[in-house]
């Protein structure tokens, strides 16, 4: 076996014979290794001495991400600052205490080492200090040891504060004790091997590639992932691994014998190796030959990296070097992710002959690991336990949602192996007998559904699109009801995998579910769609809790026997009570009510608004949901509605008043004079004043006001006459449901309710996510991000025909033509992934990368005779195919794949993006929708590959040859799962954030920087190092840090953004890219010139695969270029770059825009700089009339330019001058020395930071002073104001949501 590149592989096995890795508080078992993944999967994190920390230490737990790793949660030490720092409302002195409480360091002494200084936690445990000796370079090789404090053995599952001596300073002595075999199975497990990455900065020139200019249509893919050419790997050992003897004898066992090994070294001598309570020892067994005995001369050694120095030079030599280099390597390399991230790009990797990987693969996996006893896990019980921990304070709820996270990553992997094993064909069905489709399965104790309509299930709800769609809401359903979080409430883990075409839905069992019929176990809902109804008074007390929050309305149903039944939730939610007691609630895919524009309703006519855009439409099922985000959205709406109203009245009562007062004392005509316009005032005031306390108050105190808050409610549908509370019924339009006949009024205005929640949606969010797009608050530069951005508006994916419509008749349409591309780009991969879905489901194993290849050529290429290449007839057994032929459950022949034609394909895409998105494309191949819509073949491809899991070779594609194919089968090297799971949230460490984004609002730059870091400190105790969230708060602390002008921490903390992004959400991710122009705006105030280049033509290589050059953020990007380029005098390079962004600022900002201005204002520089006055003044005069038309001419920015053109105009003067006496008198001639100024570092700088959105602005002492005073007058304002809204909270004003930035 050839042993490469980690450490890991080399001490996989003294680390397994003593230590069992510790594991999570609230897991019980071991985690099992992940499966075999696309990424290099990365080594546990090895804590860092104090020292090392560039910023405070942070704690953390580490997730099984994809290292496949058993981890345990590990934890830094963390200083938890100041109390005053919490924004939690209801901080107690006990979260005060705990919150202070400091981290100490301890020393380490391990033998053969220096003592080293450790910072722990005193909520630590013993176990977690061993699990950082394991993970250090230095003593990784070191596992049958206990610690000692003064002689004393400490508990493994102690915490260090319970621990009597331990105090700062204490020395911890490391003393090794005689192996054992308990954990001999995990004995090969962490033999990974992990191939180190070429540093990308060391791979690129300063001077760009062709392909990274201006105007290059040329997309190469390899520099994706560029490759250390000069690296090689480093051979430790030829072969390692288990000996044919084992397991030892009975004999050998009383020896002490525990496991047999048998190593090749580099040099090619053959050993074999005893490993055994007392160490490691050479003993005389040949390959046909058993003697035990040790052999002569008898080395025996603790350590099986001690012993393997001594028998082999070259391992010691090599090892060593080996450790060194991994140290040298970010630790954020290394950890794992708590959650799988594919890349749909892969290198060539050399398939190296390797024993472990063999055993692995085909011993302890041979039935997957989790079959083996007394290793499984039970999913449902560490899911729930989690949620019942105690939450009454900062630390327990730190340490529930730190476990509700672990068990989620852990169940979200364990979910998706199993899935790919369901459909693998490696897990035996529980209904054997069954149609394949109708196969239900059970591994490791979670369930696995296919998305098929099981006996008709939802035969009257649109089918198998219907049962592939449940899932999802199913999901959705699950997030909500765990974001509220209910006390008593449960639901199943839930876990939706996308996988070889097959939708595959996971979900935890519940205890005894499998024991009874579901019509016994079901105490409330209905498991017929509302035929028959059933309901609890304690799942209507649960509930209620969640209907607040969740928008549900309290309602009653008619059930089989016309009885009125009460339900807080829709008649699909079941409530089962497990044999557990625990009260759970599931089948949750109809939580937010149904969308109108997609649910024909006979008799019912929707809203002018819904009706005008051709609503509604006929959907292939009628599973279509609302998003809680439109709820809460129109809900919001709805409010703001209501309070205008409420205070427009009282204002119109009020002047009706004054009106009436002033005719006692003045005449008639002089009162109606100033009366209306009071009235008129008061009107045009009322968005601002509506929301005003005082007028509330008055509303609410006034009797004479209570029947203005009575006509407010009714207009804006409000369930309560007396309060602003909008609810829906999720059961409104549900087939087979009834409702009684007293509640007929009430149905009406939830069916009203309805149609102006899906008006709101079309006439409302999306018009105002076309609105953001165009003001440049909304940037979308994938399909990924538009998604998101839509999501976040509430507007589902079936509305991106719309959408599009939209932005296609907007009068600025020039200006919204990325998002147009960008969102034909995804209607197309949609389509294509719908067609993908269906065109794999009827492909054979041996055929896969065949088929994916044939759909990739149909698709993308030009070749116009895409022909499929079939497996070798010698290969395909005629007895085998005979049996097919007669076999059902497939359906279909097998090999119909190979019949699909390019032309074929862009014809059901075409039909499809009709029928479902009822958008028209009229694209008959793939080279007129690249002409049409100004798209990227390499941009469909990374779509199409994400969306489906395909993974191909990272290599050049001609795409636009018509001679042969794009893709052939050897470049389909994977298909990965789409996974879709819950993604649990760390609300304190969010309010903590929250709290610091408002300080650094009001100017109090800080004291927001310490509650950021107080922040990253929770996120890493909750998350682990690993996670978008710590991204985000890093990448804000980095800009603080250089706004405070420490622009060295400001490097270090966005360099570990820029790594983390690469890791959680994938290298090309857009995130990704502002990562990399962040990182190179720090680089270049660090005076690292060279680097800020290569990270710039980096993220613009980055964004010229995702999204192509024509794009606003493309501008922002080539302006940063250009002046980092024009700071290294490399003019004519600099004007390329800085011409392309003002011709894109032009296109996107309008000409007239103060960006394009700006814009001008860099050319003319460049121009100066080349003594090119002419071209100076004219893009300078540009700049000047925008400027002075935008903002006046006695604005600072119109007098700086002014002063400029001044300047300009004397330069150009001047060297008309010299050339005119040059011309004169020749090399007589007495020449004036012309003043060319060469930009210093300084004005680079400036004008990067006015690029890219930070100005500095030079304040006098006074200034600050008077800055204080009002930051501090508007603060006591802030706090009065919400002292009087919390008088004003025991009035009967209900749900008043927050409004999001």
């Amino acid at each position: 076996m050839l042993v490469t590149e980690e450490i890991h592989q080399l001490c996989a096995v003294d680390r397994r014979i003593g230590f069992h890795r510790g594991r999570s508080r609230v897991q019980p078992a071991a985690c099992p290794p992940a499966a075999p993944s696309s990424n290099p999967p990365a080594a546990p994190f090895s804590r860092l001495p104090a020292s090392a920390h560039s910023s405070p230490p942070c704690v953390t737990l580490l997730m099984n991400g994809d290292a496949g790793h058993d981890q345990a949660e590990e934890a830094d030490s963390k200083q938890y600052g100041n109390a005053d720092a919490d924004p939690a409302e209801d901080a107690n002195e006990q979260e005060v205490i705990v919150i202070q409480d400091t981290g100490f360091t301890v020393k380490i002494q391990a033998p053969g080492t220096e003592p080293f200084d450790l910072q722990v936690s005193p909520q630590e445990m013993v176990q977690e200090i061993h699990q950082v000796l394991m993970d250090r370079e230095d003593t990784c090789h070191r596992t049958c040891f206990s610690l000692q404090l003064d002689g004393n053995v400490l508990d493994n599952f102690a915490e260090l504060k319970s621990i009597e001596g331990l105090q700062e300073g204490s020395l911890l002595k490391v003393v090794e004790e005689p192996g054992s075999i308990r954990c001999l199975k995990w004995f090969l497990v962490d033999t990974g091997k992990h191939k180190k990455k070429g540093n990308e900065l060391e791979q690129i020139d300063c001077t760009p590639p062709e392909h990274i200019l201006p105007g290059s249509k040329e997309r190469p893919l390899v520099p994706l992932q560029p490759q250390n050419k000069d690296w090689k790997p480093m051979q430790c050992l030829k072969v390692l691994t288990m000996s044919g003897w084992n397991p030892p004898p009975g004999n050998r066992k009383m020896h002490g014998d525990l496991m047999y090994l048998y190593i090749v070294t580099v040099e090619d001598r053959h050993v074999s190796i005893t490993a055994s309570t007392r160490g490691f020892y050479l003993n005389q067994s040949t390959t046909y030959v058993f003697n035990p005995k040790p052999a002569n001369p008898s080395i025996l050694s603790h350590s099986l990296v001690e012993l393997l120095s001594q028998i082999s030079a070259a391992f010691k030599k090599n090892f060593t070097a080996l450790q060194k280099k991994r140290v040298q390597r970010n630790p954020f390399e290394r950890i794992a992710t708590p959650f799988q991230v594919y890349s749909w790009t892969a290198p060539q990797i050399d398939h190296a002959m390797d024993c472990v990987r063999a055993e692995d693969a085909y011993t302890s996996r041979l039935g997957y690991e989790e079959h083996i006893p007394g290793q499984t896990r039970d999913w449902n019980e560490e899911l729930q336990t989690t949620r019942e921990l105690s939450r009454k304070n900062l630390p327990e709820r730190l340490l529930r949602e730190r476990a509700i996270f672990k068990v989620h990553s852990d169940f979200a992997g364990a979910a998706t192996r199993g899935a790919m094993a369901v459909i693998d064909g490696n897990v035996m069905a529980i209904n054997p007998g069954e149609e394949t489709r109708m196969q239900m399965f059970i591994w490791n104790n979670i369930f696995f559904s296919l998305g098929f309509d099981v006996r008709d299930h939802y035969r009257e709800l649109g089918g198998d699109a219907a049962a592939h769609a449940a899932p999802t809401n199913d999901l959705n359903g699950v997030r909500a009801y765990s974001a509220v979080d209910v006390e008593g409430l449960y639901t199943l883990g839930t876990v939706v995998v996308d996988y070889r075409g097959y939708r595959v839905t996971a979900q935890s069992i519940i205890p005894g579910i499998l024991e009874r019929e579901q019509e016994q176990s079901v105490i409330y809902g209905s498991i017929d769609f509302g035929k028959t109804v059933v309901s609890h008074p304690k799942y209507l007390e649960l509930l209620e809790k969640t209907s607040r929050p969740l928008k549900v309305q309290h309602h009653a149903v008619l059930n089989e026997k016309d009885t009125s039944v009460e339900l807080c939730s829709s008649v699909e939610c079941k409530g089962i009570i497990g044999n557990d007691g625990r009260h759970y609630i599931l089948d949750l895919l109809r939580t937010f009510p149904p969308d109108l524009n997609y649910l024909p309703v006979e008799g019912e006519e929707l809203a002018p608004e819904s009706q005008k855009l051709g609503f509604p439409c006929q959907h292939r099922h009628r599973l279509a949901c609302l998003r809680q985000e439109l709820i809460e959205a129109f809900v919001e709406h709805r409010y703001l509605l209501f309070m205008k109203m409420a205070a427009l009245q009282l204002m119109q009562q009020k002047a009706n008043k004054d009106k009436t007062a002033a005719l006692h004392d003045t005449s008639t005509a002089d009162a109606e004079s100033e009366s209306k316009p009071q009235a008129l005032e008061a009107s045009e005031k009322v968005p601002d004043a509506g929301m005003h306390f005082n007028i509330l108050w008055n509303i609410f105190t006034d009797p004479k006001s209570r029947e203005m808050v009575l006509n407010a409610c009714k207009a804006v549908g409000s369930i309560s006459n007396t309060s602003f509370d909008i609810r829906f019924n999720p059961d409104i339009f549900s087939p087979g449901v009834r409702f009684p006949d007293d509640s007929t009024e009430d149905i009406q205005k939830q069916k009203q309710l309805l149609k102006d929640a899906a008006a709101f949606l079309v006439s409302f969010q999306a018009p105002s996510f076309v609105k953001d797009c165009l003001d440049h608050s909304s940037l979308p530069m994938d399909g990924a991000t538009m998604t998101e951005a839509l999501h976040q508006r509430g507007i589902n994916m079936r509305y991106l025909g719309t959408v599009l419509e939209f932005v296609d008749n907007m009068p600025a349409k020039a200006q919204l033509e990325h998002i147009y591309r960008i969102g034909i780009s995804e209607l197309i991969t949609r389509c294509a992934k719908h067609i993908f879905k269906t065109y794999l489901q009827g492909v054979e194993l041996s055929a896969l990368s065949a088929a994916v290849s044939h759909f990739l050529n149909c698709l993308l290429s030009s070749f116009p005779d895409a022909v499929a290449h079939l497996p070798a007839d010698e290969l395909v057994s005629r007895r085998k195919s005979r049996k097919r032929r007669n076999r059902v459950p497939g359906g279909g022949d097998n090999t119909a794949w190979a019949s699909l034609t390019p032309s074929e394909l862009w014809k059901n895409i075409n039909s499809e993006a009709q029928s479902y998105y009822h958008s028209n494309l009229q694209c008959e191949s793939v080279d007129q929708a690249v002409e049409k819509y100004g798209l990227q073949k390499i941009t469909l491809l990374r779509e199409i590959s994400i969306k489906t899991g395909i993974q191909i070779l990272i290599k050049e594609y001609n795409f636009d040859s018509r001679h042969k194919p794009a893709f052939t089968e050897e470049d389909i090297l994977n298909i990965f799962p789409v996974v879709k799971h819950v993604n649990p949230k760390a609300s304190d460490a969010f309010h903590f954030f929250q709290s610091g984004q408002a300080k650094v609002q009001q100017g109090f730059l800080k004291e927001g920087c310490e509650l950021i870091n107080e922040a990253l400190n929770l996120f890493n105790n909750v998350y682990g190092a690993m996670h978008v969230e710590i991204c985000a708060c890093l990448r804000l602390l980095a800009r603080l840090n250089y706004i405070m002008g420490d622009h060295p921490e400001a490097l270090s903390n966005q360099q570990k953004a820029v790594l983390m992004s690469e890791r959680v959400l994938g290298i090309e991710h857009p995130n990704t890219v502002q990562e990399y122009m962040h990182l190179a705006l720090y680089c270049f105030a660090n005076g690292q010139l060279s680097t800020a280049l290569k990270l710039l033509y980096r993220a613009r290589y980055l964004m010229l695969v995702v999204c192509g050059e024509d794009h606003p953020e493309m501008a922002l990007l080539d302006s940063n270029i250009g002046l980092v380029l024009h700071g290294v005098m490399e003019y004519d390079l600099s004007l390329r770059f800085l011409e392309n962004a003002l011709a894109n600022n032009s296109k996107y900002h309008g000409p007239r825009s103060l960006k394009v201005a700006l814009s001008h204002h860099l050319v003319a520089r460049v121009y100066e700089s080349k003594a090119e006055f002419r071209s100076a003044l004219q893009h300078e005069k540009e700049g000047y009339t925008i400027y002075k038309n935008q903002v006046g001419e006695a604005h600072e920015k119109t007098k700086e330019s002014s002063e400029y053109l001044k300047y300009l105009t004397q330069q150009a003067v001047a060297l008309q001058r010299t050339m005119n006496e040059i011309y004169k008198n020749g090399s007589n001639a007495s020449i004036m020395p012309l003043k060319f100024t060469a930009p210093s570092m300084a004005s680079v700088l400036e004008q990067l930071n006015i690029i890219n959105g930070i100005i500095f602005i030079p304040l006098s002492q006074k200034d600050l002073e008077n800055l204080k005073a009002e930051v501090q007058r508007r603060q006591l304002m802030q706090d009065s104001g919400k002292i009087e809204e919390q008088q004003g909270g025991q009035l009967e004003l209900d749900d008043k949501l927050p409004v999001d930035d």
